[in-house]
């Protein structure tokens, strides 16, 4: 097809000398003659279905775009896998997104975009031009399937996840981070990062200072652990452990009974209705027992040792901040260090993490909420991306604290609801998550609109 230039990178090519570089985008702005251009970010020739690379000229055509991309099947082990992906939106910044090997980009706009990347990536130049080709035009999705790839990557979707928090990919994140940043300001949707409202502490009375919120549904085999976990912290305060049970089938409040009489257990039971974690955390928030500092642990997980509550409020005071994240250690079921090893989300700086939350698909954990202006937003009632709403919502006004010591032991195995989900799950949970950031987005882009009294 003569309206076409293809570049596909050379196998074994190093990655700062790849697609990733933005001196190679440059030298293939620079050859690129024809009507459009297709980058093919794989070393093997792509495989298209019948007359689709027609079909994806023609989506172009139609309607203008600056760049399309498409479904695919994945070739995994000689066997064929339907692999759809999802559309993108104003607030899809995740420098992870998932367009698939395959982009046909119309020159003209590509050339442009290009003449204005001024800054020298070795692993954003992608990246970096896809969110300048966004600033000049559409990016379509065309939601058929339309060629067929060699999938290397078979790790389960819960190993994959971490990619992004793994410290060895540090300089990878930094100029991710700058290339998004530089694209929030072209935007209007940058905040400066020292402009916070103050968070003033209420002086009214709270019925502790602090409550353990474990929301569960189904967790006999590690609701135990995680209460006893919560139970054994020791504090110079008044704290208690709220768990929100929704409707367990499975034995998991026989277990919590067998706490019952500790008097520092809050114990809820959800009605029949829908609540999602979301609802479970509102419940907690809203009950009469509920403390200043609303604390997370999941019913999964353990308190590293029980400093964690004590270091958790101190965060609060000492920063004087809304939302504190912390830092934990990757582990299995037997508490046995894991790869990536130790989470300390460095992605979530003081210095530009409210800009940067828009890139990353999750703002860290532990997290922790001054609870009164928690009740004022509440969670949403979704089983997926509810602390990520939240936190995103907070870091528009208000200063997220953090601690970088390990106060956190995240227990991957078999029974998480991440492990190992089919990949309609994963585009549902990012297609949630970038609609959140796009009303983030729009949000932020009105606030900066907003004439300054």
């Amino acid at each position: 097809m003569n309206r076409i230039d293809c570049f596909i990178p050379i196998p074994g090519a190093e990655r700062s000398r790849g697609l990733a570089s933005t001196a190679t985008i440059r030298e293939i702005a620079s050859r690129a003659k024809a009507e459009y251009t297709l980058l093919y970010t794989r070393p093997t020739e792509p495989r298209f279905i019948h007359y689709a690379l027609e079909r994806m000229i023609q989506v172009a055509d139609d309607t203008r775009a600056a760049m399309v991309y498409a479904d695919r099947f994945d070739i995994i082990g000689g066997e064929e896998r339907p692999h759809p992906v999802i559309d993108l939106q104003a607030g899809s910044l995740r420098d992870d997104f998932d367009f698939g090997p395959l982009q046909i980009y119309r020159t003209s706009v590509l050339k442009e975009a290009v003449a204005a990347m001024d800054t020298d990536y070795s692993f954003a130049g992608l990246y970096d031009l896809r969110l300048k080709v966004s600033q000049r035009g559409g990016i379509v999705h065309v939601p058929e399937f339309c060629y067929y790839d060699v999938e290397t990557d078979t790790r389960k979707s819960g190993e994959k996840q971490f990619d992004y928090v793994d410290p060895r990919n540090r300089a990878v994140q930094i100029e991710m981070e700058q290339a998004c940043t530089d694209h929030l300001k072209a935007i209007g949707g940058y905040l400066a990062p020292d402009r916070f409202e103050e968070v003033v502490f209420d002086d009214a009375p709270a019925a502790v200072e602090a409550s353990v919120v474990i929301p569960c549904r189904n967790r006999v085999r590690t609701i135990g652990d995680a209460i006893s976990s919560a139970l054994a912290q020791k504090t110079s305060f008044p704290y208690n452990v709220i768990v929100v049970d929704d409707n367990s089938t499975d034995g998991t409040v026989d277990v919590i009974r067998r706490f019952a009489s500790d008097p520092k257990l809050v114990y809820i039971a959800q009605d029949p209705t829908y609540h999602a974690i979301g609802g479970n955390w509102n419940a907690a928030l809203h009950h009469p027992q509920c403390g200043r500092f609303a604390l997370q642990l999941d019913s999964d997980d353990l308190y590293h040792d029980e400093t964690t509550v004590s270091k958790f409020v101190e965060a609060f005071y000492e920063q004087r901040c809304a939302m504190v994240v912390g830092t934990y250690r990757m582990t299995d079921f037997d508490l046995n260090t894991l790869p990536p090893g130790i989470i300390d989300h460095r992605e979530w700086t003081p210095d530009n993490g409210r800009n940067n939350a828009l890139r990353i698909n999750g703002l860290g954990a532990p997290r922790g909420f001054y609870a009164p202006l928690l009740r004022q937003m509440n969670f949403p009632t979704t089983k997926y991306g509810e602390d990520y709403a939240v936190g995103l919502r907070i870091s528009r006004q208000y200063r997220i604290g953090r601690i970088y010591d390990v106060i956190y032991d995240c227990r991957r195995w078999e029974g998480n609801s991440d492990a190992d989900l089919a990949i309609d799950k994963v585009n549902a949970n990012n297609f949630y998550k970038d609609r959140i950031r796009t009303w983030e987005l729009e949000a932020r882009i009105a606030l900066n609109n907003t004439p300054k009294k």
